[in-house]
């Protein structure tokens, strides 16, 4: 299966690989460790050159029960970082729910809003992305932190999360998003208990097709709770962060082998492997001639 190609982002003939730069104190996983300027700009430089296609930043946490800073917060905290990884050459994601926060980082030279609300949380979101003419990350959710298990309730979470993401999809593009440009995510962990997950993750290419059209999917589960329950100690206590990159590892690996475009990662070099032995795997499968 080709990589789709979005104008404006890394071409390979492979899964990319998404580095997460997190700036923020609360983020589940790493929280606290890139957060201020320096440090994070410093991650995201060591991200690019352990082989990250593109540096995702992000200064709001969306862990489980996280509540909202308000918008000059997340401003102060990412824009020195993206316009310096700009600066630096890198392919730059903003990872944000704020119109405002994706306008300073589009002015600076971002190439992609990674939006996990969907266009939801900001009715200006869409129309910004638009007028920007960037590549857009349509992720699947049903609310804010603080609360979103509560949300996290299906009778078929593959058909509705589909479902779902095509009415936002329907929205985005009203609102004048060049559907080539859009991007899907099925949202792991986002209002979804960890049952929710591995179905949505051994369906990927349904989910990728909407009405006809396939999308590129954007496949976020790194280091996520529902890794944690899997490999959890026999007294039930979910597996530490740190020990759950293997199992992210080898998620990459399906999940590239199953046509997803990009995997957003915390620890880039096996993740970097494991995609290019998917791409290995897809061309030896491939019919002879094709």
């Amino acid at each position: 299966m080709t990589p789709p190609r979005l104008s404006g982002l890394p071409r390979a003939d492979r899964c990319l690989v998404m580095g997460v730069v997190n700036v923020t104190p609360d983020s589940f996983s790493d929280g606290g460790q890139w957060y201020g300027t320096d440090a994070a700009i410093a991650h995201g430089l060591e991200l690019a050159a352990q082989g990250a296609d593109i540096v995702d930043v992000g200064g709001e946490s969306t862990r489980p029960g996280a509540q909202r800073i308000d918008e000059d917060e997340e401003l102060r905290r990412v824009g020195p970082v993206v316009t310096e990884l700009v600066r630096a050459g890198l392919p730059v994601s903003i990872d944000t729910m704020r119109a405002r926060v994706a306008e300073f980082a589009l002015d600076a030279g971002a190439q992609l809003v990674n939006d996990v609300s969907g266009g939801l949380a900001d009715p200006d979101m869409p129309r910004l992305v638009a007028a920007a003419g960037v590549s857009y990350v349509v992720v699947h959710w049903r609310g804010h932190s603080r609360d979103m298990y509560s949300r996290a309730v299906y009778a078929d979470v593959v058909t509705e999360v589909r479902d779902e993401l095509a009415r936002r999809v329907d929205a985005v593009v009203a609102a004048g998003v060049d559907p080539g440009r859009v991007v899907l995510d099925p949202g792991l962990g986002f209002g979804k208990r960890a049952e929710h997950n591995w179905p949505l993750l051994s369906n990927l290419d349904e989910l990728s097709t909407l009405a006809g059209t396939r999308y590129p999917v954007l496949v976020g589960a790194s280091r996520k709770g529902f890794l944690g329950k899997l490999l959890a100690a026999s007294d039930g206590t979910p597996a530490p962060f740190a020990e759950r990159d293997e199992a992210t590892v080898a998620v990459t690996a399906l999940a590239a082998a199953a046509g997803a475009w990009c995997v957003r990662v915390h620890q880039v070099p096996a993740n970097a492997d494991a995609v290019r032995v998917a791409a290995a795997w897809q061309r030896a499968a491939a019919p002879v001639g094709l």
